[in-house]
């Protein structure tokens, strides 16, 4: 992977692709670039693609100090400008998603068109917040495996963990989970969990605006992502057949084909 220094972090990324037009990709809390590897195949022939780490995830750096979602959004907005890639296309997922209305919001310069994916335009319930801290104190005792169960079904969907025939895949997804630092992932969950709301200014985004979320999500329910389709002039809202939280992976076809096809209307090539 390459690497770039920003925001007083060092970020990790692949680019694939020579198109006229960059998408940018931006992942979820927990796990890193690799769960969009179906999407970035779909895309390369077409577009310069960039998917990135974020900090304590990956092979990122890690930043032993706090920080907050904002850090997050500067991190996002330093990479964008450190490879060259603005006015990009930008998709994100959960946390990529909080990143991804933020820099439509504050530095739409930035962007051509953002992707909003299995995400929310709102504050983290206090009842949820009080959930993900009391599995900071497991996971910061005890480590990762006491809650592997509850972590997979969280992130998953029946779309991955009903089949048989993913089982492989689900072990695959389960070790790479399992294998981050824990403090990293406290540092990081305490950032995004402690965000504001931003309802109120979602008619500020003026830029083509896709919404996706997964059928089965729990920690971003579609509820949450019908509210931020609706409050976004033009904004289109795509529900994942199965899918949960991490549709990029329950789904793989069917949301590249999604993006494939909003990439095309909002980036003729």
């Amino acid at each position: 992977m390459r690497k770039v220094s920003v925001n007083g972090v060092e970020l990790a990324y692949v680019e694939l692709g020579q198109g006229e037009e960059t998408v940018v990709f931006s992942h979820s809390y927990l796990v890193d670039h690799r769960h969009f590897e179906a999407q970035i195949e779909a895309l390369k022939d077409r577009f310069r693609v960039i998917a990135f780490d974020h900090r304590d995830h990956g092979q990122s750096g890690r930043t032993p100090g706090a920080y907050t979602l904002d850090d997050l959004v500067a991190d996002a907005a330093g990479l964008i400008r450190a490879t060259h890639s603005a006015p990009c296309h930008f998709i994100g997922l959960s946390t990529g998603g909080f990143i991804g209305l933020r820099l439509a919001l504050r530095s739409p310069e930035l962007l051509a068109s953002v992707a909003l994916m299995d995400t929310s335009a709102e504050a983290e319930p206090w009842l949820k917040r009080l959930k993900y801290r009391a599995m900071f104190l497991v996971l910061r005792t005890l480590g990762f495996d006491p809650l592997m169960k509850s972590v997979m079904g969280l992130m998953c969907g029946p779309a991955l963990l009903d089949d048989p025939r993913r089982a492989d895949e689900v072990a695959l997804w389960r070790d790479r989970m399992r294998s981050n630092d824990p403090q990293a992932l406290i540092r990081f969950g305490s950032a995004i969990f402690d965000r504001q709301c931003l309802l109120s200014e979602l008619g500020g985004i003026r830029i083509p605006t896709l919404v996706i979320v997964g059928e089965h999500d729990r920690p971003q329910p579609p509820d949450r992502a019908r509210r931020i389709a609706a409050g976004i002039p033009g904004a289109k809202l795509t529900i994942v057949p199965g899918a949960g939280h991490l549709s990029t992976i329950d789904a793989p076809a069917f949301v590249s084909s999604t993006l494939g096809r909003f990439l095309d209307a909002a980036a003729p090539v």
